[in-house]
């Protein structure tokens, strides 16, 4: 149990306190509490990853010498501001090494979420680190607005629009969403099948709440035959309670926001050459409701080409478009791509991928985009954020 209020929380009321507020399966909710504890477990390992070997007293005491030379690093802020989204526990993976770092916190949670960031606190205030290190301030928008205004650096995790409000500024680091994809170089498309798996996997896993969900397979040729197998595959999911042991899907606990997507899908499919693929396999309509939550069934769209506006949208549940476009122009096309799992052996098709600077994590073969390695920097490298290097020396006096 971990201190939460005037009592204490176990783990198992953690768990469906989070699975009633987010609409996520209690399964998920466990699945991401044992993700968190994973990293914990492995701070160190991911400190010195993330440092590259550097000695952890560096960025305490400023300054060192490393191999003949001198080194200095300093803190770009006393405290990292955090205003927290509510689709999937996962992220708080990536504020959990700041305490090891001698930075505090100043938490905007999640309106569905703020149970991880209290339970977080409360297992560092019992691990033994100050409570002045830790700051949680419940709110609506102007809450995260003050704590962006009162901290040196911040993450902020929200939707395009807020990516956009902040680029360029170096005080707020932004995590939109990811609109991440599996490409098929032509090399490899023919083989499309044995892929299947991975692709299934990539869009459906944590119910594809997650920015490392696939909301994208891009193809030169075959993209009817991929869509039509992955619509068949997903197409057979169901909503299930939320503590059935196999739960596949989220709910949406916010009224009208399933109806809500939903309408602005059917929107887009009055474009040309753009086709819900899902929709002959399965009975009735997309939304599904049970008691009070709403659920949306896994959506698989085909484009016949890039242009269609569809091809760049990201939603909060199992949805994917399978786009037809020429190897040639893909790269220029996708956009940004927090993650690419490319699935193609052709070295200069290889190349054009490490040097394209619009996407951050970048997997070769059959890697689900889902799959991280906690030992590498998501979405840039919070050491790098927090600290900066900088000249120094000194002389005797």
């Amino acid at each position: 149990s971990v201190p939460m209020g005037e009592g204490a929380q176990t783990p198992e009321e953690f768990v469906r306190a989070q699975s009633a507020t987010t609409g996520l399966p209690e399964r998920m909710c466990r699945a991401n509490m044992k993700k968190n504890a994973f990293v914990l477990s492995r701070m160190r390992d991911i400190l010195t990853s993330l440092t590259r070997g550097l000695a952890f007293d560096v960025l305490s005491t400023g300054h060192a010498e490393e191999r003949g030379v001198p080194i200095s690093y300093q803190a770009q802020s006393p405290a990292l501001g955090l205003v927290l989204p509510s689709n999937s526990p996962g992220v708080h993976t990536l504020w959990l090494p700041v305490i090891p770092l001698q930075i505090g916190l100043v938490i905007k949670p999640g309106p569905q979420e703020p149970w991880t960031p209290y339970r977080m606190a409360g297992a560092f205030f019992e691990a033994g680190i100050p409570r002045e290190a830790v700051s949680i301030y419940p709110g609506e928008a102007d809450v995260g607005a003050a704590v962006l205004n009162s901290c040196g650096r911040s993450l902020i995790f929200g939707g395009t629009p807020a990516v956009d409000r902040y680029r360029g500024n170096p005080r707020v680091q932004a995590h939109g969403p990811g609109f991440s994809k599996i490409v098929f170089g032509d090399d490899q498309v023919d083989q499309w099948e044995k892929h299947l798996d991975v692709m299934v996997e990539s869009v459906f896993a944590n119910s594809g709440r997650s920015c490392i969900n696939c909301s994208g397979i891009w193809a030169s040729r075959h993209t009817r035959e991929i869509a039509d197998a992955l619509a068949e595959r997903l197409a057979a999911v169901r909503p299930l309670p939320p503590d059935h042991p196999e739960a596949p899907l989220a709910a949406f606990t916010v009224a009208g926001v399933a109806d809500a997507i939903s309408q602005a899908i059917d929107a887009d499919l009055q474009a040309p050459g753009v086709t819900d693929v899902t929709a002959k396999y399965r009975d009735g309509g997309r939304v599904v409701k049970q008691g009070r939550a709403d659920y949306l069934l896994p959506t698989v769209i085909h484009c016949d080409s890039p242009q269609a506006a569809v091809a760049k949208k990201e939603y909060m549940f199992p949805f994917v478009t399978v786009v037809a476009c020429p190897e040639s122009r893909m790269l220029e096309a996708i956009g940004p791509t927090l993650v690419c799992s490319a699935m193609t052996c052709k070295p200069e098709f290889r190349q054009r991928l490490l040097d394209a600077v619009h996407i951050d994590r970048l997997n070769f073969g059959p890697v689900p985009t889902t799959e991280l390695n906690w030992l590498q920097p998501h979405e840039g490298n919070i050491i790098e954020f927090l600290f900066r290097s900088r000249a120094f020396q000194t002389a005797e006096l």
